[in-house]
């Protein structure tokens, strides 16, 4: 894996069908492409098929076959290491691509091509300033659509007091896609040119070698989500740009069970977002967002009684929700 001028990290738990779609679209991916690249799969005990599918079909991919669901960011930095990243005798640059995705053509051609391009990234800044200097790209991320093509926010601002206000209270649907929401505007992607953010999802995420040298891999005291945002959070804080690419284009099949609400996920995400502020932000800005927490979910506890009030929500379901949303809670004065 030495000679490899890209390495990519693909996380898989119980998503066979899923893998199969991304490995196929990204393997005709890098055929298009003029480098050398190494994949490695680490498989977190999926019982699907998902370890069989890649040693039967994809002999250039290696495996990592936990036995356990290590969980993703400590998944993850399983595979960096095995692929020599971040060190001098690894790929120059590492793509976390998760399964859930399809690969566009060009794109990965195109990801490391602009950070081969632009060391020192003259990319447009996407926040006004009087001075802003273009920064080093440690860090980009793809621009990622729905499965029909239509269009999905890539890129986000990090976490402020105003997001998770929003959060629990929506006053306007106009502001789900705004600044204050930690959005980028859609006319950025539309022009087609590079531009500065603060972090990309981490669907498709490509980092730069000495950046990650410098600031390490990805914190394994999150289990899942967050991680990203904390990693690219300690890149920027490192001095690197970040910078989504619009010409590099991937679908991510998000949302597929969005509708449902599901308890042990929706834990698992305060959980992270919960380390992520306590390990970013000061005492009093972590009791302001457990205050903004704790009457939102005040709130949504409200709604959930009402629902099986109404009969519009099943007993069960109901007891299910709110012993999430007690969880939170305790989660909130253990970590924030």
């Amino acid at each position: 894996m030495a000679e490899a001028l890209l390495g990519i990290v693909t996380v898989s738990y119980n998503t066979r069908d899923l893998l199969r779609q991304c490995l196929d679209s990204g393997l005709a991916s890098l055929a298009r492409s003029q480098f050398a690249a190494d994949w490695v799969v680490v498989d977190n005990a999926s019982a699907d098929g998902s370890a069989a599918l890649v040693c039967e079909r994809y002999p250039q991919v290696k495996l990592i076959s936990n036995e356990r669901n290590a969980g993703f960011a400590a998944a993850t930095n399983q595979g960096l290491r095995a692929l020599g990243f971040p060190g001098p005798q690894g790929p120059r640059y590492a793509l976390l691509l998760n399964p859930d995705t399809i690969v566009h053509g060009e794109a990965l051609a195109r990801l490391v091509a602009f950070m081969e391009g632009t060391p020192q990234a003259a990319a447009k800044q996407a926040l006004p300033s009087a001075a802003k200097q273009a920064l080093p790209s440690g860090a980009c991320g793809a621009r990622l659509v729905y499965e029909d093509g239509s269009f999905q926010h890539s890129a986000f601002r990090f976490p402020t007091l105003f997001m998770v206000f929003l959060d629990f209270y929506m006053p306007n649907w106009r502001l789900l896609d705004s600044r204050l929401n930690g959005r980028y505007p859609r006319r950025l992607y539309a022009a087609g040119e590079p531009f500065a953010i603060d972090h990309p999802l981490g669907a498709a995420l490509m980092v730069r070698r000495e950046a990650a040298q410098q600031v390490g891999l990805l914190d394994e005291q999150f289990f899942m989500y967050s991680e990203e945002v904390d990693w690219c959070r300690r890149i920027k804080g490192a001095g690197w740009g970040i910078y989504c690419v619009p010409q590099a284009e991937i679908v991510h099949l998000a949302g597929r069970s969005a509708q449902q609400f599901r308890e042990e996920m929706f834990v698992a995400l305060w959980r992270s977002r919960y380390r992520y502020y306590a390990k970013h932000h000061s005492p009093l800005y972590r009791r302001a967002v457990r205050l903004i927490v704790g009457l939102g979910l005040e709130r949504a506890e409200a709604r959930v009684r009402e629902q099986v009030r109404r009969g519009e929500l099943p007993r069960a379901a109901a007891e299910k929700r709110l012993a999430a949303y007690t969880q939170v809670r305790a989660l909130g004065r253990e970590l924030a």
